[in-house]
């Protein structure tokens, strides 16, 4: 029994790392986040008031430190077990983030259409993640929808509606614990497949966060 007991606390201890490599096997970088600290606050960062307890990158220099490569994943959560998961966007994928209404409603429409859809995240039930082709860099700026427009996370409750996370941002990954017992979860998980043009999906996504009102 004491061994059985033993062995579902170390899987609970792995769970992060395990899902980090994962997510290098599929070439997706990875850097920890803040976690939930119990007690009379919300994250385990030192902000007070943190306005994204439990969904951001541990360091500031998170972009240069995002890796795949699986021995430094080892020493990340090795020393940081409970530490969330942080994917940057804009450099494999990009992501649609919607509020869960309007995602809802867009996997209706999608799935009815025969649309192409990629791997979709749940966030707290509160967020759909949708995973798509990134944008990268494109020559003409003015042809795409900045990434500095409403795509800062730490906003999304001030401005819930739909953001586009591409270059310089980055959105939090299953199987990271949020506050108040809330989860990251894969509605449909990565299988390895080409991601879907984002264009194809803006339109419905749109849609339906103006349905979702």
């Amino acid at each position: 029994m004491l061994a059985v007991s033993g062995k579902r606390q170390k899987a609970a201890r792995d769970r992060m790392a395990s899902a980090a490599r994962a997510y290098a096997a599929l070439g997706w970088p990875c850097t920890p986040g803040a976690h939930p600290s119990g007690g009379d606050r919300a994250c385990s960062c030192d902000r007070v008031g943190c306005p994204d307890p439990g969904a951001h990158p541990v360091s500031g220099a998170w972009a240069l430190h995002a890796s795949i490569d699986p021995d430094q994943l080892a020493r990340w959560w090795g020393k940081r077990p409970d530490a969330n998961i942080i994917l940057p966007t804009g450099r494999v994928f990009d992501v649609f983030d919607v509020p869960a209404a309007a995602g809802e409603l867009a996997l209706a429409r999608i799935e009815g259409e025969g649309l192409p859809v990629g791997p979709v995240a749940s966030v707290g039930g509160e967020r759909y993640l949708f995973f798509v082709a990134t944008r990268g860099a494109p020559v003409d700026e003015d042809e795409w929808w900045s990434c500095h427009l409403d795509t800062s996370p730490e906003s999304i409750a001030e401005t819930p509606g739909m953001r586009w996370h591409c270059r310089d941002s980055y959105v939090v990954a299953p199987p990271s614990v949020l506050p108040y017992g809330r989860e990251v979860a894969w509605i449909r998980p990565p299988q390895g497949d080409p991601l879907p043009d984002p264009l194809r999906l803006l339109e419905v996504l749109s849609d339906s966060c103006e349905a979702a009102g």
